[in-house]
């Protein structure tokens, strides 16, 4: 018999709850490698599955967590690009004296030319339209405001440069797999992309 994973999960047209039990009993590298081996209909799956609320801030970054300290979450997207673009992670933090946000930036192979796509993570609530994409967004319309992780690159708007293809005018909206897992949709000036991405938080 075939291992279960999370791609014949979602073939079997399983629920939820039974992808959230499989997620939360396999270790972390099991956790990565299955969620990078989703295309691009397998993450539209899982993205039409998850729920709209039941994911806040600390899924990202934990409470116990210090102000300006990463927390890295390793993604995998559907972009028409080479598989080792796919690639990437998002890294966020807590700001200093702030519960209500947070700041991150993406890292990958390709930051040295696109740049590292700063951006504020938030809550959707109050907003009737983004509340029903996701509890929570990544917005590209701002970027970090005061000081952020020490070692991280310096932060820069996302008008400037290539990243302007990329981040410029971009929302993110998350939704909640699993303990460490979440599924974000791209959105461009409101309009959606239909392009996915997975982020596994770290262990």
């Amino acid at each position: 018999m075939n291992p279960q994973t999370l791609q014949t999960l979602l073939d079997a047209k399983a629920d939820l709850a039974a992808i959230c039990a499989h997620l939360d009993g396999i270790s972390h590298e099991a956790r990565l490698a299955e969620t990078r081996a989703l295309g691009r209909a397998a993450q539209r799956k899982l993205w039409n599955l998850a729920p709209t609320t039941g994911i806040d801030l600390t899924h990202f970054v934990p409470e116990s967590t210090g102000a300006r300290t990463a927390v890295r979450h390793f993604g995998r997207n559907t972009l028409p690009v080479p598989g080792p673009f796919r690639l990437f992670e998002k890294r966020f933090c807590r700001p200093e004296n702030s519960a209500a946000r947070l700041f991150g930036y993406n890292e990958g192979i390709t930051r040295g030319v696109i740049g590292p796509g700063f951006f504020v993570a938030k809550p959707t609530a109050g907003n009737k339209l983004w509340e029903e994409r996701g509890a929570i967004v990544v917005d590209y319309f701002e970027v970090p405001d005061t000081a952020v992780v020490e070692g991280w690159p310096r932060v820069i708007p996302n008008s400037q440069g290539l990243q302007r293809l990329v981040y410029f005018h971009t929302r993110d909206f998350m939704r909640r797999v699993s303990k460490h897992v979440s599924i974000g949709s791209a959105h461009k000036e409101e309009k959606p992309l239909d392009h996915y991405f997975t982020l596994v938080r770290e262990a």
